[in-house]
């Protein structure tokens, strides 16, 4: 999330005839109430850890503490139901501030007495080794990041152990191994979690109809470009096993998906002012478009909004809509029918 999110001309937009979580609240008092508890806490937190200025408290009162407060609730509910942690899935491309969020969630619930634990798509990523032989193989996997470069067994043996609340270490990704190509680091172990977040840019998509190739849009616009997002599609089938163990998923949708590109040609000018290695405009255009051409958000992300019915997704708990500042401007449940929703007391 940029340093615009704790603009003061910030508002929300809680769209509630289709199902979000009521701002005001059912329960306005313990809202109250654990917003000044833990204020100060998150203060220090984004102001020492994230680097903002301060801690946007309309945003931390509307969005951050309902959201942290409804996944209490799912998770006592998982527990009461299976004795087991709830596995809470976060999509969101770059820019959209999926970590951050998933950083702020964890401060919050933490404070609340929940132990959570974090683990990324990123974190999942087939060895140096492994995916330099997929290269070898087949040079369309270039780039780290699409289906086809993740160990998904390792995530499904590493979910499986939290839902039976064994100990289990997760396993860490060193992004700058390699020169950069990126390889496994040290895990890090966790003898056990109320809540476990799997975030990352397609968690939770699935596979569509291969017809949808056929007039795909761009930059899906040769017979290669289709053959490859194909060929990806047909990746995603082994991820359904992984998919089916999250219980809720929160998506995190820009408002125009080319924001993206837009966000990481803002990031890489910045790496070069501060005097550090960055792509050129040219070399983003590719990257972000390489991208799109394995898993084209109109295709893949617009089921999960409840706007496509090109595959057979269930659509996400919660979309949180962000603008081209990075800012939550929206929140709204594509599975609620046209009334306004209420989160559950965490006291009930």
């Amino acid at each position: 999330m940029s340093r615009r999110i704790w603009d003061s001309n910030w508002t929300m937009n809680w769209s509630m005839g289709h199902g979000a979580i009521n701002p005001l609240g059912s329960f306005p008092e313990e809202r109250s109430r654990l917003l000044q508890a833990i204020y100060p806490s998150l203060q220090e937190f984004c102001i020492h850890t994230l680097g903002w200025q301060t801690c946007p408290i309309e945003i931390l009162r509307d969005l951050w503490l309902p959201l942290a407060m409804q996944l209490q609730v799912w998770q006592r509910q998982a527990w009461d139901q299976s004795q087991r942690p709830l596995i809470q899935g976060i999509l969101g491309g770059q820019g959209t501030g999926k970590t951050t969020l998933a950083a702020i969630l964890t401060q919050i619930l933490n404070l609340l007495g929940l132990q959570v634990c974090q683990l990324s798509i990123d974190d999942l990523y087939k060895t140096y080794s492994d995916r330099q032989q997929l290269q070898q193989a087949d040079p369309r996997f270039c780039w780290r990041g699409p289906p086809g470069t993740h160990d998904v067994e390792l995530g499904i043996a590493v979910l499986q152990r939290l839902r039976q609340s064994q100990p289990v270490e997760l396993p860490r990704f060193d992004k700058s191994a390699h020169g950069g190509m990126g390889d496994r680091a040290l895990p890090e172990p966790i003898a056990q979690a109320d809540i476990v977040f799997l975030e990352g840019w397609f968690v939770g998509v699935r596979p569509v109809d291969p017809i949808a190739f056929d007039t795909a849009p761009p930059p899906i616009v040769t017979a290669a470009d289709r053959a490859f997002a194909r060929e990806v599609n047909d990746r995603l089938q082994d991820y359904l096993p992984l998919w089916d163990l999250l219980d809720r998923l929160i998506v995190l949708a820009p408002t125009d998906y080319r924001y993206s590109k837009q966000w990481r040609r803002e990031a890489e000018h910045r790496m070069i002012a501060a005097g550090k290695p960055g792509m050129t405009d040219g070399e983003i255009d590719r990257f972000v478009e390489y991208f799109w051409r394995s898993l084209h958000p109109e295709l893949f992300i617009a089921p999960l909004l409840g706007k496509s019915n090109l595959s057979e997704t269930s659509s996400a708990d919660y979309v949180i809509e962000i603008d081209a500042n990075h800012c939550p401007t929206r929140l709204y449940s594509p599975t609620q029918p046209d009334r306004p929703t209420q989160s559950a007391s965490p006291a009930d």
